[in-house]
């Protein structure tokens, strides 16, 4: 047998060894190749989700900046017009994606600060201009009462109609003007810079018509059952309601429609009712005008127009102030009907005709006659009998020491009746009242000019004859000079 040889069993002994390390170092390469290959796989996949949330995030990023850019350019502008111009709408987001996020909520509260910084300075800026405007509009009004008082003297010292129509055409204009301060002086918080004495509540309705242009048009109508009067404080204020009232009825209608004022009393109180015939209002109009004349909220000026109209923020604001009403709705007869309520307690009292006779400028009341033999008037069906009074004695027959008590204000004897003020007096025969030749609301601006005329010509006659003592008082002795 043939030996082998011992150097070959070393190359042998050093193949086999050498194979089993390659197929060792075989196997762990390719493990390490598995594990890398799926190291490889999870970089790329994470690569790949952090490629998307980079996209997803850059998206998000431009979207926030265009919801800044839409804050700034759209938002913000409609939310400054919407505090000035509640009825302009504020848009919202660009993108619903942001809805009731943090970022939705950031800016809603970046809004929010804005309107309450804008609203503040707002409010401090149309307080100062009030505040102004109040100090100016007091020192005009008062050269205006003393403008009125010297064209007052003139009328009263000149005898000439021509003259006497110029002073009236002058004191006319002059009460332009001063309503028109006085409405913006009270809208700014001032006082209504006059303090009457208690006025009867038809005398007042026919001064606040005197006040306006085509106050021929004004027709008024009295339906007092009682001399109602409103008392000293009030009546100023009531007179600029009424006359702010009357004017927005004559402007917005026709100048030859006609605008009534009924006065009318209830149990608790006394109304006077104004009715146009006019374009009328929109329904947010009257609310709008409801809500500036019901007093419940402060008046900015530059809510007012521009123009400003003053006169519904200027009732608001007495009305807040003294305590009567107004309410305005759409009139029966197409235009718009207004109504002034004043409550007995504590604005109203009843005056003493016998003392204080009412103005014959003012409309008489429209009282029912009284029956004869005591029958009771027929009324119309479904309709309750009117009371009738019972029969007084003569007054000449009451003893000269008799006196009459009236209730005090504020306290009346009976529920539902109108306060009374406590006087004390004997009781004298009634005077009657004159009969009026023509109504005087049926007048001319003409007419007056020259009834007047000739009245103050008549004074000053009368006057002059007096003052020379060595003619008689006679009615020879009282003719012009």
């Amino acid at each position: 047998m043939t030996s082998i040889p011992e150097a070959l069993l070393w190359c042998l002994s050093a193949g086999t060894a050498a194979a089993v390390v390659l197929a060792a170092c075989l196997f762990r390469a390719q493990r390490q190749r598995k594990v890398l290959a799926g190291r490889l796989a999870a970089a790329e996949e994470q690569n790949a989700a952090t490629v998307g949330s980079n996209t997803e995030l850059t998206a998000r990023l431009r979207a926030t900046e265009a919801e800044i850019r839409h804050l700034a350019g759209a938002r913000i502008p409609d939310l400054t017009a919407a505090l000035a111009h509640p009825h302009v709408p504020v848009r919202g987001l660009l993108d619903g994606r942001f809805a009731d996020s943090e970022t939705d909520h950031a800016l809603t509260a970046v809004l929010d600060q804005i309107s309450e910084t804008v609203t503040k300075e707002r409010l401090r800026v149309d307080a100062a201009a009030q505040a102004t405007l109040r100090g100016a509009t007091t020192t005009i009004q008062a050269l205006l009462y003393r403008l009125q008082t010297a064209l007052q003297e003139m009328q009263h010292r000149y005898d000439d109609p021509s003259v006497a129509q110029d002073l009236l055409h002058a004191d006319f204009l002059n009460e332009q003007a001063l309503r028109r301060i006085q409405a913006t002086g009270v809208v700014c918080g001032a006082w209504p810079g006059l303090t009457r004495e208690d006025s009867y509540l038809a005398e007042l309705v026919v001064g606040a018509t005197s006040r306006l242009r085509g106050y021929e048009r004004v027709q008024v109508s009295n339906q007092l059952r009682d001399p109602v009067a409103v008392v000293a404080r009030a009546v100023e204020p009531v007179a600029i309601t009424v006359t702010e009232l009357l004017a927005n009825a004559l402007h917005h209608s026709h100048r030859e429609l006609p605008v009534t004022v009924t006065l009318q009393q209830g149990n608790r109180g006394a109304s006077v009712i104004i009715d146009d015939y006019g374009v009328g209002m929109h329904a947010d109009e009257i609310e709008h005008a409801t809500a500036l004349m019901s007093g419940d909220r402060e008046v900015l000026l530059t809510k007012l127009g521009d123009p400003p109209r003053a006169g519904f923020a200027a009732a608001g604001q007495l009305v807040r102030q003294y305590g009567f009403g107004v309410h305005v709705e759409s009139s029966p007869y197409g235009g718009v009907r207004a109504v002034i309520y004043i409550p007995g307690d504590p604005l109203l009292t009843v005056l003493d005709e016998n003392r204080q006779p009412m103005s014959v400028m003012a409309p008489m009341p429209h009282r029912p006659a009284a029956p004869a033999d005591g029958a009771v008037p027929a009324t119309g069906s479904g309709a309750s009998p009117a009371p009738v009074a019972a029969p007084q004695p003569p007054a000449q027959h009451a003893p000269a020491a008799a006196t009459e008590s009236y209730a005090p204000t504020g306290h009346p004897d009976t529920e539902g009746e109108l306060p009374r003020r406590r006087r004390r007096r004997a009781v004298a025969e009634p005077e009657q009242n004159l009969p009026r030749s023509e109504p005087v609301a049926d007048r001319t601006p003409e007419e007056t000019a020259s009834r007047w005329a000739a009245l103050q010509q008549g004074t000053e006659s009368g006057r002059a004859a007096v003052a020379r003592p060595e003619n008689p008082r006679s009615p020879e002795g009282n003719s012009p000079a």
